[in-house]
């Protein structure tokens, strides 16, 4: 029998709140998105559905919501349809299978389309890697926390590093990232199921965009495996929670080489000292 889902149909025009809205909703537990022009449906099983939830995460916005049962759809299909290209400058660019090649760019990715990929994907994905553009990969070790659909560790191993793991603590994104490995013939990444770090060496480099509770939780352990005078870059916070990362670094041996802000998200680059 096929799952029940609660329809969220959220009323909200500005693109910014929409970044910002959908990664709440995420991290609350909703497992996909449709943006049209006005709204932005969102989609919960009913079990998990809280009506309360929902109206308080909702109330610092001042937005309204209207609710509808629906059977389980064919997600990856929905979100298909609104996926745009990532395309940072002349120096990368990342698609689905379906788009045309990019031209003029010096990497053309492509990637599985995805659903997981979506919340913020522009924003943080984009900044993520004009970030990677400014490192020498050449010959460093890398770990991809977080790795999604393995698109930052695929990047990093074109750039020229020697290993690369990809870490996750979802089976879909396992199987997700070696489709992705296989799509843009990658030689030297390592995919693995891990939700922590315990069980890999220090490396040169670590890239992680994912939310911010875990990036907080996980930021000692980040900072334990990167060599010293290597590099972290990290990304999947809002503007809204700089304060709380100032604080997680204050008493960590990082320095701030480098931050940017985009869409409301944040990307920083730490050198480990």
């Amino acid at each position: 029998m096929a799952n029940h889902y609660q329809q969220v149909s959220i009323t909200v025009n500005d693109q910014e709140t929409r970044e910002i809205l959908i990664a709440l909703l995420a991290d609350a537990g909703y497992e996909g998105f449709v943006e049209n022009r006005q709204h932005v449906l969102a989609y919960i099983t009913v079990g998990d559905f809280s009506k309360t939830d929902l109206e308080t995460l909702l109330s610092p916005f001042g937005l309204t919501f209207e609710l509808e049962t629906i059977q389980e759809r064919n997600w990856n299909a929905e979100w298909e349809a609104g996926f745009q290209p990532v395309q940072v400058g002349s120096f990368c660019s990342i698609r689905a299978d379906f788009h045309p090649a990019a031209e003029g760019v010096r990497f053309d990715l492509v990637i599985t389309p995805k659903m997981s990929f979506g919340t913020g994907h522009h924003a943080t994905t984009w900044q993520m890697v004009a970030a990677m553009e400014r490192l020498d990969f050449t010959g460093k070790t890398v770990l991809d926390f977080g790795t999604g659909t393995g698109i930052l560790a695929i990047l990093a191993e074109k750039l020229g590093a020697s290993t690369v793991y990809a870490l996750d603590n979802d089976t879909w994104s396992i199987e997700n990232t070696q489709e992705n490995m296989q799509r843009n013939q990658t030689q030297r990444v390592a995919v693995q199921l891990a939700a922590d770090l315990d069980a890999y060496p220090e490396v040169d480099i670590i890239l992680a965009n994912i939310n911010k509770h875990v990036i907080l939780r996980e930021l000692p352990a980040m900072v334990a495996h990167c060599k010293t005078g290597g590099m972290l870059v990290i990304s999947g916070l809002l503007q809204s929670d700089e304060a709380d990362l100032k604080t997680a670094i204050e008493n960590l041996p990082l320095t701030l080489i480098n931050k940017t802000n985009k869409d409301s998200w944040l990307c920083w680059q730490l050198q480990r000292t």
